[in-house]
């Protein structure tokens, strides 16, 4: 057997062995550092309606190899297991870098699988979270009422994503790990990096809720990058000169991008908000920055 099957073997009977574990285990992984409810940054009651029901960057393209890919326990919540996306190359000879793939307000869908095997085909394992449990939703009405259950019990959302950390350090090997989102799952990559300080690697962000106290962000010690929109009303752009303006106040090694036309969903390919030239460089630029940071061996 070789160097290349052994490993691609090994991944699977570990993901086995996780849902074995999950399904044994009567409570969650204890939450790391967490931030405190109270000072989280609140998502919005509601995100624009122009987004669609499928936004993801470059969703559309064909991955580059084929892929492993599966559905897998990652953790446990209150009631039920947690159940995600895991993709990686099909080719992987060693163990690969990890992320935590955060979906927007309509939920785990189609198109953040096809977003997750896309990023794996750059050379991840990628594990999509879902934080619905299971709920999946295809207009804002139906989407609303979920992500207010979020906001209402973040604990829960910190503890899945604690979790899906656990997976990819304990069960996929990843030496290095980090995390991306979009619009909700934005907002809650950022909250992983404030509960994360010192093991998450990179944290990428496509818009989202974010905050600019700086006994927060003095935390982070991972690069950041982040997009956002100048038309977005739900994130106004004051809000995000002081989130760049406090990251480089702290020294942080952050990127944060303003496109000033665009409107919050930019990134998402099926509706009028789409922006396809702020699409297409987040997306080269979002590539470049995890090879950089998650790829790259420490010196």
């Amino acid at each position: 057997m070789s160097k290349r099957t052994r490993f691609a073997t090994q991944l699977v009977i570990l993901a086995a062995a996780a849902l074995l574990a999950a399904a044994c285990s009567n409570s969650t992984s204890p939450a790391a550092k967490p931030a405190s409810a109270a000072s989280a940054p609140q998502p919005k009651p509601a995100e624009p309606a122009h987004e669609s029901k499928t936004g993801s960057p470059a969703a559309e393209a064909q991955p580059k190899a084929p892929l492993l890919e599966q559905e897998v326990a990652y953790g446990e919540a209150q009631k039920r297991n947690l159940v995600g996306f895991l993709a990686m190359p099909g080719d992987a000879a060693e163990p690969l870098p990890g992320l935590i793939v955060i979906h927007e307000w309509w939920g785990l869908n189609d198109n953040i699988k096809a977003m997750t095997r896309k990023l794996a085909s750059e050379g991840y394992v990628a594990l999509a979270v879902d934080l619905y449990n299971g709920a999946k939703a295809d207009t804002p009405e139906k989407a609303q009422p979920l992500m207010a259950a979020v906001v209402g019990d973040q604990e829960a959302a910190r503890s899945n994503l604690k979790q899906a950390y656990d997976y990819l350090d304990k069960y996929a090997l990843a030496p290095r790990i980090g995390s991306v989102g979009w619009s909700l799952g934005g907002g809650w990559s950022l909250q992983t990096a404030l509960m994360l300080p010192d093991h998450l690697r990179a944290m990428v962000m496509y818009y989202g809720p974010i905050t600019g106290s700086q006994s927060e962000l003095s935390t982070l010690q991972m690069p950041v990058l982040g997009f956002f929109a100048g038309l977005d009303e739900s994130v106004p752009v004051r809000d995000v000169l002081l989130f760049r303006s406090t990251l480089l106040k702290l020294g942080k090694p952050a990127e944060i991008i303003i496109y000033p036309k665009a409107q919050s969903g930019f990134a998402n390919p099926d509706r009028g908000a789409y922006d396809e030239q702020a699409t297409a460089e987040s997306w080269q630029k979002t590539l470049a920055f995890l090879a950089e940071n998650l790829k790259a061996k420490p010196r």
